[in-house]
């Protein structure tokens, strides 16, 4: 059986569509091939980063890149994680199978939700939670993409 291949976007690919290619490739890699990008590139966000790790995930050696970097790859879905991605994400015209199935899985934005917290550790508090409900998603994939 062939690996599902996934493309998880989002906005500037820093965050939430690393940790989602990250726990695709940790957790779900004999099913999945995954791959992220932004609309935009932000660069790797060092608290995401350090989020994973404590999940047991290195995407430290993760690169922001944009769609348009992206090696051709033939997606199966392609998956936006924010709203201004699912507003904004290219064009991926469907083959006669009808791929890529594009849909959109919103997750709150932590460096967002971080920007007026006191704290690294407060800041973090943002970081688990949205990295937790991203595991929770990647672990039921497909079936969280078919919902």
């Amino acid at each position: 059986m062939s690996k599902l291949r996934i493309l998880f976007l989002c906005t500037g690919n820093s965050c939430r569509s690393q940790m989602a290619e990250g726990f695709a490739d940790a957790l779900r890699g004999d099913a999945i091939e995954a791959s992220s990008a932004g609309v935009v590139k932000h660069g790797l966000n060092p608290l995401a980063v350090k989020a994973m790790a404590e999940a047991g995930v290195d995407i430290s050696g993760h690169v922001s890149k944009t769609v348009d970097e992206l090696p051709d790859l033939d997606f199966d879905w392609v998956v936006t994680l924010c709203g201004h991605a699912a507003e904004t994400c290219p064009y991926f015209p469907a083959g006669p199978d009808g791929r890529p199935r594009r849909v959109h899985r919103g997750f709150d934005d932590p460096p967002s939700l971080a920007r007026d917290a006191k704290s690294e550790e407060e800041a973090m508090a943002h970081y688990r939670r949205v990295r937790d409900e991203i595991r929770a998603m990647v672990e039921r994939i497909p079936e969280s993409l078919e919902d």
